[in-house]
């Protein structure tokens, strides 16, 4: 057996033993880096080590941190009772306003991680006080940032356009942003409907009436529940009316929360307009509102997400022998050569989705789309088509807990339902790697074929 293929059934298998047995995945990973990496490929730790995502690490660890201080002082519940004022209690819409302003985010360049990392402990925060499902409020905030993560101006967008120019194909710029935001767009309606969207909408509907009052409490009555209390014990900062209502804080904007909202709004700005690396800025932030009101942060460490970081790092970091072992140019290779184009696309779309959910979209992008060009230069199949469709089925499969947008809705997810969220979004991106690549070759693909 070859040491590609013997990597790739080492994953199969952490999987099938992390299911059976209690044991985090992230340990498992981290024994088979050694053993596949030092005892069979004979690596020293230096290589092992280089898949270790640092990177991440920081961002899951800087970003739950901070939040855990802004929840911790009311800034987070401060921030929830002005959403629900601007929305004039259509607590179903809310969902809806974060997919917007996370496409609105990515599609003027802001790198996805950094839109859902700004977005989501605010996001979950609201659905854990409002019942909504936390999942669906999660992919919401992804699936928003992946549809405008191919705009001509994003990452995304100008590593894929850059590689087909290269290779003379084809390529159609706002072809692929429409398309990745549509495609995006009508997941986001699925994931809406299939997680409760319509019934909160329905009951909001119902509960409606003339006075404004009135309908604000009968929306939020619709989404909290007939007891009327919020989901988290965090928010006895805030009163609640006998419709279930939230009503503001009595505290108000404290001086502790006004720095919170500067440092969060510096969070913002260093990540989104100067590109700094969101997790050092959020990890500095929280140090600097440590500073300012130690109190405040007591306890704020230990609401650090460790099994959920232990689980990733040590995935990722297997992720990256299995790379060094040459399993995914093993597989783009043997597809690429099978010389039927449609159905070289196909699987190059599903490696890229499969794959994707363990590694980096922004580097896969640039794997696996070259393996298609020698025979998208035949000129059987539309070049447009299927760049968009290995785009597409690439990237939509971030809401995968081992990528950096699931990991952060994971490791914001209330701790009693952490293990919850976990499961179900590997289960969701599961299907959506093996659903996601047929629908966009279906779409992308064969409309295109000549």
């Amino acid at each position: 057996m070859n040491i590609e293929v013997l990597s790739i059934l080492v994953l199969v298998g952490m999987f099938v033993v992390a299911t059976i047995l209690p044991i985090n995945m992230g340990v498992l990973a981290f024994a088979a880096a050694f053993i596949v990496g030092s005892l069979v490929m004979g690596l020293t730790p230096g290589p092992i080590f280089e898949g270790f995502p640092g990177d991440l690490f920081v961002t899951l660890v800087g970003i739950t941190y901070l939040f855990a201080i802004a929840q911790n002082n009311g800034t987070i519940d401060w921030l929830v009772e002005r959403a629900v004022k601007l929305v004039r209690g259509h607590m179903a819409w809310i969902p809806w306003v974060m997919f917007l302003v996370a496409a609105i985010l990515t599609g003027f360049g802001a790198l996805g991680p950094a839109a859902v990392a700004i977005l989501a402990p605010v996001a979950l925060r609201f659905a854990v006080q409002y019942h909504i499902s936390p999942v669906m409020m999660g992919l919401m905030v992804i699936h928003g940032a992946q549809g405008g993560g191919f705009s001509p101006i994003s990452v995304y967008g100008g590593i894929t356009n850059q590689i087909v120019d290269k290779a003379g194909l084809p390529y159609g710029p706002t072809s692929l942003f429409l398309a990745s935001l549509f495609f995006n767009l009508a997941i986001a309606v699925v994931v809406f409907f299939v997680y409760g969207g319509w019934t909160s909408l329905r009951d909001h509907a119902a509960a409606s009436g003339p006075d404004p009052d009135t309908h604000v409490a009968g929306a939020s009555r619709s989404i909290v529940g007939h007891g009327g209390t919020p989901a988290s014990p965090a928010y006895h900062r805030s009163a609640v009316s006998p419709t279930g209502a939230a009503i503001p804080s009595e505290e108000g904007l404290t001086r502790e929360r006004l720095t919170t909202l500067v440092g969060l709004t510096a969070l913002a700005i260093g990540a989104l307009v100067f590109k700094f690396n969101v997790g050092l800025v959020a990890m500095t932030v929280a140090v600097v509102l440590a500073l300012l009101s130690p109190k405040a942060q007591k306890g704020a460490i230990d609401k650090v997400s460790w099994s959920t970081v232990l689980l990733i790092a040590g995935v990722i970091t297997y992720v990256g022998v299995l790379q060094k072992a040459g399993a995914v140019d093993f597989v783009g290779s043997s597809i690429s050569s099978l010389g039927m184009p449609l159905l070289a696309a196909l699987l190059l779309c599903f490696t890229g989705a499969i794959v994707s959910a363990f590694a980096s979209s922004t580097a896969l992008l640039g794997a696996i789309i070259p393996l298609a060009v020698p025979f998208l230069l035949q000129g059987q199949i539309s070049a447009i088509g299927v760049v968009a469709a290995i785009a597409v089925s690439t990237t939509i499969v971030d809401t995968s807990p081992f990528s950096t947008n699931g990991a952060l809705v994971v490791a914001n997810a209330p701790e009693a339902e952490r293990e919850s969220v976990l499961r179900k979004l590997l289960v969701y991106s599961a299907l959506i790697a093996i659903i996601g690549p047929v629908a966009a070759w279906l779409v992308f693909v064969i409309p295109g074929t000549v």
